[in-house]
């Protein structure tokens, strides 16, 4: 079956080519702006983009603007005249214009907020003020704002006045004259009630709302919590100052699980897509970490050369240890990711360290016996093992699974505490420190049972 999409490209590629802009213009104005974006980028050549733009209406352009990279973005604004800046800004929630003022370059920058509107202006600088990653910096200020005396038929009014500059009115908010939050109202409360009923009667007291400086990752999960679409936020004496709006919890989420996903990976995470990085920016954000870790996991050869007269009469020992350091790393790593991702839900704290200890130590003799059982079996059917080189393999198999375990499901919780991100507790780190493990115990098995 064709794509519609891949069709529309298509089309666009030949009336570009052909310079047929009205037409362009009505088959653009038909199509989502995040497709417009993406077809910006990816199929339009760089010189015709500005060309284009220029054809949209004005909020379809505004909307394509946000969708846009951060690169493609500054390549427009560069282009722009003053009052095509203007226009564009203008159009944009303050929320949008703050992401775009910290995407660019000090030069761009300063142009962008000359042409801003004095509100506008004020606005932005006050969103840039609070911390990087808070519900401060990622807030709108835009919402629509009622009073508790307002009757329904009075809050309607208003909203139509007001909330065409708003970025949602499906849920609303009643403050009182000092804008402390004191309940939300939402449209279907509204159109329900009868027109001279007032706020304070029917608005939700029992409000959930987060702090201008609490991080945005626990103000995602309380969106995931409560199933929200908007959320109010206040400041230290519980004044109204702006509201989260579900498609930047989005955003975050997705920005959050990329940064643990290459913590995870031992990468220093990166702020531009992949295709975007060059070079010597992903050789950048890879080396630090494998070149920590290529001296860690000097050790483990510190240890092997320790052992080497043992070896030197056990050859077949060798053997078996890429199997006991994989299956200990791959243990481990089990471990701390599930611990991870519990802490990243909320669902795992640091107060949980005992239960999370006891149910991974159990977890860990089960596997651990189930995989000796099994090796054992084949060491004995298959390599022809002796019966005590067999049994220092497999003893080591359940050591090393049970120190893996306990170090990959401790690691993170201690790193959450002190502080530091969990997620940079996992597979390499933890697959360094166990394959340490695994050997130190394989040897001394190896001594104890075979009299080395």
């Amino acid at each position: 079956m064709t794509d519609p999409l891949e069709t529309l490209r298509t089309s666009i590629k030949v009336l570009v080519e052909s310079k047929k802009y009205a037409a362009l213009r009505d088959i653009l104005s038909t199509i989502n702006a995040a497709d417009i974006a993406s077809l910006f980028e990816d199929e339009i050549p760089e010189e015709m983009i500005p060309l284009l733009f220029r054809l949209l209406p004005k909020e379809l352009a505004a909307d394509t603007f946000v969708e846009m990279e951060p690169n493609t973005q500054e390549l427009l604004i560069k282009g722009f005249s003053d009052s095509e800046l203007k226009e564009v800004i203008d159009e944009l929630y303050v929320d949008d214009a703050v992401d775009l003022v910290e995407e660019m370059p000090a030069n761009v920058v300063k142009r962008i907020l000359m042409t801003a509107d004095v509100e506008k202006r004020q606005l932005i600088n006050t969103i840039l003020k609070y911390p990087e990653d808070s519900a401060g910096s990622i807030m709108t200020t835009e919402y629509v704002e009622l009073r508790p005396q307002m009757t329904v038929e009075e809050a309607i009014k208003h909203i139509r006045r007001s909330g065409i500059n708003k970025e949602t009115i499906n849920t609303c908010y009643v403050s009182s004259k000092e804008r402390k939050l004191i309940g939300v109202v939402t449209i279907k409360d509204l159109i329900l009630a009868d027109g001279d009923e007032v706020m304070q009667e029917i608005m939700e007291d029992n409000i959930i709302s987060v702090n201008t400086l609490e991080d945005q990752e626990q103000v995602a999960q309380q969106f995931t919590k409560y199933d929200l679409i908007a959320m109010p936020v206040v400041d230290g004496e519980g004044r109204l100052v702006g509201i989260v709006t579900v498609d930047d919890v989005l955003d975050v989420m997705q920005e959050e699980v990329t940064e643990d996903i290459e913590k995870m990976a031992a990468i220093v995470p990166a702020d531009k897509p992949y295709l975007k990085l060059s070079t010597f920016e992903l050789w950048k954000s890879r080396i630090p970490w494998l070149l920590l870790l290529m001296i860690s996991a000097t050790f483990t050869g510190m240890i092997i050369t320790s052992f080497e007269d043992a070896l030197s009469k056990y050859v077949i020992l060798t053997a078996y240890i890429p199997m006991l350091m994989d299956t200990g790393g791959n243990s481990g790593s089990q471990a701390s990711v599930t611990v991870i991702r519990g802490i990243s839900l909320g669902d795992v704290e640091f107060s949980d360290l005992l239960k999370v200890i006891w149910k991974e130590a159990r977890v860990a003799i089960c596997i651990g016996i189930t995989l000796a059982l099994c090796n054992f079996a084949k060491l004995m059917l298959f390599d022809h093992l002796t019966m005590q080189v067999a049994l220092v393999v497999c003893l080591t198999l359940v050591v090393t699974i049970f120190c893996a375990k306990l170090v990959g499901c401790t690691l993170p919780l201690f790193a959450f505490k002190i502080g530091f991100d969990p997620a940079v507790m996992a597979s390499p780190f933890i697959t360094t420190i166990v394959d340490a493990v695994s050997l130190l115990v394989y040897f001394q098995f190896a001594s104890t049972l075979l009299g080395l």
